[in-house]
């Protein structure tokens, strides 16, 4: 495969590096590089207006259709995508609010959403003002999704003020949502969620499930509690749905279909935003080289300096194979969504692994003082940790959550090498 851009591509390059300088300034550079996974609690006002700045100037959605939003006059082709998120990385941009609406709802919309739906969510993600969170996990369905037991039974919403914000009353038809979901990034900033539910009673697996768009706006029906982790973050949340409002009209797919939806978007999460996550993981591991070499510890144990060159090797590979897979949309082996089976299951593996022996890499260069907080001399001051600590802790989930390793192993197994399903006792 040709890695090389074009000449069109590299003029996009330089017209996103201008804006980029051009509009990082005040506040919005002060935010520089804050956010993200483990920091998502950072500068979120900030974000939130920055998010509106990247909408107003076209740069959210730029691979979708003219119609709802983006950059110029037509869409961004899927190198030009890669540029521009490689661009904001590099540039140091604040961590984005929008990313799961971005690029995780719109384009499950664009495959399986109606017209109706496309023309009343895609604009307003692409303006970056309305922010969305992902209803998946449950406290007995993590990696096990289709174990999922949040309901929603369909009815008739009398108008009150609690369904103000789905829209829902005066006897439309919709969804009650009850239930419970963890781990949800972003929900105390959310304006929607999709949420994967049971609508048909007495199923199970991935049977009777649909995929829902249910607005966050509903007190007494909705109540977020965020999460305290040991990195002293909580952009982690619990989300208690009490007889939440659903709009029928804002269910994707056809009702019992929702495992379908559901996987789909799961293969769309690891597309262009993986190469994005890798110029962030470049940068990390600079940070630790850097370190090394300031205080010779790369001089002075071979092995470490073995396992910083290893690490730097593993990320240009993790690099060629994202783009390798981003370039197989006319393989004859793709489904209908550009994606190559098994494809991302094996880019999670990799990063996974990879981000997590990073982690532990910054703590080995640090040594001793890598238990020590930055505060630790004053004791009246609050729990802190740095950034590289901070890495460490975080990157200990990251074999876990958005797929276990153990979960990943299992879809290549039996879709890909076509080996039997395991044994279950």
């Amino acid at each position: 495969m040709d890695f090389a851009f074009t000449r069109e591509d590299e003029e996009f390059r330089a017209r996103a590096r201008e804006w980029l300088h051009d509009h990082l300034v005040g506040d919005y550079a002060s935010a520089a590089g804050q956010g993200g996974p483990g920091s998502e609690h950072e500068a979120t006002a900030v974000r939130r207006r920055w998010e509106r700045e990247l909408g107003g100037a076209g740069w959210i959605g730029i691979g979708w259709d003219r119609t709802h939003g983006g950059y110029g006059n037509r869409a961004a082709t899927l190198t030009q995508q890669v540029v521009w998120a490689e661009e904001y990385a590099r540039a140091g941009a604040p961590a984005r609010v929008g990313h799961i609406g971005e690029n995780l709802l719109a384009p499950t919309l664009l495959a399986h959403g109606t017209d109706e739906q496309r023309k009343r969510f895609l604009p307003a993600i692409a303006r970056g003002e309305e922010l969305w969170c992902q209803g998946y996990s449950e406290p007995d369905a993590g990696s096990d999704l289709a174990a999922v037991r949040t309901t929603a039974v369909r009815t008739t919403a009398a108008r009150d003020p609690g369904a103000r914000g789905s829209g829902a009353g005066g006897g439309a038809v919709c969804y009650r949502v009850t239930g419970q979901k963890i781990w949800t990034s972003l929900a105390h900033e959310a304006d929607w969620c999709f949420v994967l539910a049971r609508t048909e009673e007495g199923t199970s697996g991935h049977q009777g499930l649909s995929f829902l768009l249910v607005p966050m706006d509903q007190p007494g029906r909705i109540e977020v509690r965020p999460i305290r982790q040991m990195s002293g973050t909580e952009e982690f949340n619990e989300v208690f749905f009490d007889g939440a409002l659903a709009e029928a009209d804002h269910r994707v797919g056809a009702e019992g279909d929702g495992w379908r939806v559901a996987t789909a978007l799961l293969a769309l999460e690891r597309g262009v935003s993986t190469l994005a996550q890798q110029i962030g993981f470049a940068a990390e591991l600079d940070r630790v080289l850097r370190l090394a070499l300031r205080t010779g510890a790369a001089d002075r144990d071979p092995v470490l300096r073995d396992r910083l060159v290893g690490a730097w090797a593993e990320l240009r590979t993790m690099r060629w194979n994202a783009l390798r897979t981003l370039g197989a949309n006319g393989n004859a082996n793709a489904n209908s969504n550009g994606v190559v089976p098994g494809a991302p299951s094996v880019a999670k593996l990799l990063w996974g692994r990879w981000h997590q022996r990073l982690g532990e890499l910054a703590m080995q260069v640090r040594g001793a003082a890598a238990a020590l907080g930055p505060h630790d001399w004053a004791p009246h001051r609050p729990y802190e940790l740095d950034a590289l600590q901070r890495l460490f802790l975080f990157t200990r989930a990251d074999t876990i959550y958005g797929g276990s390793d153990e979960i990943q192993r299992d879809i290549l197994a039996q879709r890909v090498l076509g080996l039997p399903r395991e044994a279950r006792m």
